[in-house]
C-alpha cells in the first residue's frame, strides 16, 4: 500500500468517525437557523480578530477579551449551539491528534 492510499483511508476513516459525523450533524443544525448561524458567525469573527490583534501587538486587548468571553457564555446557553461548540472542539481534538502522530513520525527532518 502507497502512502497515497493509507491517506485516503485514513479520510475515509475520520469521515465515519464519531467525532466527524457528531459535528457535521451539529452544523447541519445551525445551518437549518439563521439567527444562530449569525451568532456563532459573529463570534467567530470578534474571535479571529482579537487573535491577530494579539499577534500583531503582542498582547490580548482585555476588554475585546471580556466580550468574546461574554458572548462565548451566551451562545453555551443555547443548548444547539453548546452541542455545535462541544462538537467542533472534539472534531479538532482528532485532527490535532492526527496531525500530532504524523509529525512526530516525521520530526527527524523537520528539527
Amino acid at each position: 500500500m502507497n502512502v497515497y492510499d493509507t491517506v485516503n483511508q485514513l479520510a475515509d476513516e475520520i469521515k465515519q468517525s464519531e467525532e466527524y459525523l457528531t459535528f457535521k450533524a451539529a452544523k447541519q443544525t445551525i445551518n437549518l437557523n439563521p439567527e444562530y448561524k449569525i451568532k456563532i458567525a459573529e463570534f467567530e469573527k470578534a474571535r479571529y480578530e482579537e487573535q491577530l490583534n494579539s499577534i500583531q501587538n503582542g498582547k490580548t486587548d482585555e476588554k475585546v477579551m471580556q466580550k468574546i468571553q461574554s458572548l462565548y457564555k451566551d451562545l453555551i446557553e443555547i443548548p444547539k449551539i453548546k452541542k455545535y461548540f462541544d462538537a467542533e472542539f472534539k472534531f479538532n481534538v482528532l485532527l490535532g491528534d492526527v496531525n500530532k502522530i504524523i509529525s512526530e513520525a516525521v520530526k527527524d527532518l523537520i528539527s
